[in-house]
């Protein structure tokens, strides 16, 4: 038994690779540790920064993975494990927004996480309830979310979609993963369980008209919170070619319109103002494919020949193509992405100064083009100087890869081009091989991974990086380098970084 017990030792120290600074280097304050954890889809970030009396401050950002994930459930317990692990307390659980694959550990591991000690939880103000504008957003995201509902029970029940229209409805579900667990769990519920977390209070974080955050005990940090915007048509701007290194509707009211019509094709009785003709013309089709008794023979032979004829490949009296009864659910392909971006686009963005050395952590989440191109139109007097977001992205260290190295996450001129440190290093959450599972197209985004490879010399790890799975194996630059001081993994669950 004693030998097991040395034997299971060693093996958990092998399990961590190190890689630690020579003694040549020189002096700097403590070091910020982060622990990324490398489920794939999903975030999870855990911070510690050195107080000055010589303790630890803890800050988690974000716990889930998406509900596509294959093993889920189990994944997340082991990080949440881990992080217990780790240390029992946390000093602020950071919300960034409502997303499955970003708070899905704080529902599925509420017991887990009761256990530890939680001080405050961080939300945008798009979370807060007392808030006019978060209400107005909110609303939308719940029309949005029954009319998609709707719509992918259409598709799923609707007979002979074309292969475009099946395209749409698992572009749909896809949309839906981001909103609710494998069980149904909806994603309100997850980051209502992460509020309840909090022992010292909430805080819904405004980038408008306020100074950077400090921290008590922490007078080498100053945090700048640069969105999500308070511009509603920000929130819902995902592309701008001039800003995108490559390129992948209509407004808010196409939740209600779609929903009109969902009730309407199941039969509900309601009117759908949407349509292009009074509701006492026509007739339903449901009538048309089992006529009643009293209908026109005739009529009910004229709807079969032209309307309603076999759907084979091979028929040649295939007329099915002449029926539009479907193609009303393409609008929600529009639905989905309206609701998946302006989630994305209220992602809280925080930016970690440090105050000697003034070098910058870049925490995106999940921001969109109308997100990054908002902290531009932000300032900060500091100290008598002015701070911007041109200014805070220049002195850009370490960036945490917006949703997963998407197209639109990661902006050009206004973004990755103004990281110009020659320290630079980054890190993105994400998982190929899991969004080609899923029809994601590309990601992480080739053009972009290219541009971040050359701008940190190479010091750029993704989280599905095989040598993250190996005990005996690391990146392929050398630690130290640039602003990484040290390195560590345990293989298949987190990388973390000794960052100054």
């Amino acid at each position: 038994m004693a030998r097991k017990a040395v034997a299971k030792r060693r093996e958990r120290r092998a399990s961590v690779r190190v890689a630690r600074l020579p003694t040549t280097m020189p002096a700097a304050s403590g070091p910020i540790t982060v622990r990324h954890y490398c489920q794939g889809i999903g975030d999870c970030h855990l911070l510690r920064f050195p107080r000055a009396d010589g303790g630890d401050f803890w800050m988690l950002i974000d716990c889930g993975l998406h509900s596509s994930v294959k093993g889920g459930p189990g994944t997340i317990a082991r990080i949440v494990a881990d992080i217990a692990e780790r240390t029992g307390r946390i000093d602020v659980v950071v919300v960034t927004h409502e997303h499955w694959d970003h708070v899905s550990g704080f529902l599925t591991e509420t017991e887990a996480f009761g256990r530890l000690s939680v001080g405050e939880v961080w939300m945008g103000w798009t979370e807060n309830p007392a808030d006019r504008q978060a209400q107005e957003l909110d609303t939308f995201k719940s029309q949005a979310l029954a009319a998609l509902q709707m719509a992918s029970a259409a598709f799923n029940r609707t007979r002979g979609l074309s292969p475009f229209q099946l395209a749409l409805g698992k572009g749909v579900d896809a949309v839906l993963g981001f909103n609710f667990g494998a069980k149904g769990e909806r994603v309100r519920a997850a980051r209502d369980a992460a509020a309840k977390l909090a022992s010292e209070g909430i805080r819904y974080l405004d980038p408008t008209g306020r100074p950077p955050l400090t921290l008590p005990g922490l007078p080498n940090l100053r945090i700048y919170v640069l969105g999500p915007p308070r511009d509603a048509r920000l929130l819902g701007l995902t592309e701008r070619a001039s800003e995108m290194y490559g390129l992948g509707g209509s407004g808010w009211p196409l939740a209600t319109a779609l929903g009109n019509a969902l009730k309407v094709s199941e039969g509900a009785g309601t009117v759908d103002y949407a349509m292009p003709f009074e509701p006492n013309v026509g007739t339903r089709l449901s009538d048309l494919r089992d006529p009643r008794d009293d209908a026109d023979p005739a009529n009910a032979a004229f709807y079969r020949d032209r309307y309603l004829g076999s759907k084979t490949a091979r028929s040649e009296d295939d007329v099915s193509w002449r029926r539009i009864d479907a193609d009303w659910l393409g609008a929600s392909a529009d639905l989905a992405l309206q609701l998946d971006r302006r989630t994305n686009n209220t992602s809280l963005v925080l930016a970690f100064e440090f105050v000697d050395s003034r070098r910058v952590l870049l925490f995106a989440a999940d921001a969109q083009v109308g997100n990054w191109l908002s902290w531009h139109d932000l300032a900060w007097t500091v100290d008598g100087a002015t701070v911007t977001a041109a200014d805070l992205l220049s002195r850009t260290v370490f960036y945490k890869v917006g949703h997963h190295g998407s197209e639109n996450a990661t902006l050009k001129a206004k973004g990755l081009e103004l990281m110009r440190h020659e320290d630079l290093a980054a890190f993105i959450p994400t998982s190929e091989a899991d969004a080609k599972k899923v029809g994601w197209g590309e990601m992480p985004f080739h053009a972009i991974t290219e541009e971040l490879a050359r701008r940190t010399a190479g010091r750029t790890i993704r989280a599905d990086d095989s040598w993250i799975a190996e005990e005996d194996a690391g990146p392929s630059f050398p630690t130290p380098s640039g602003a990484i001081r040290a390195l560590r993994h345990r293989p298949g669950l987190w990388v973390e970084f000794d960052l100054a």
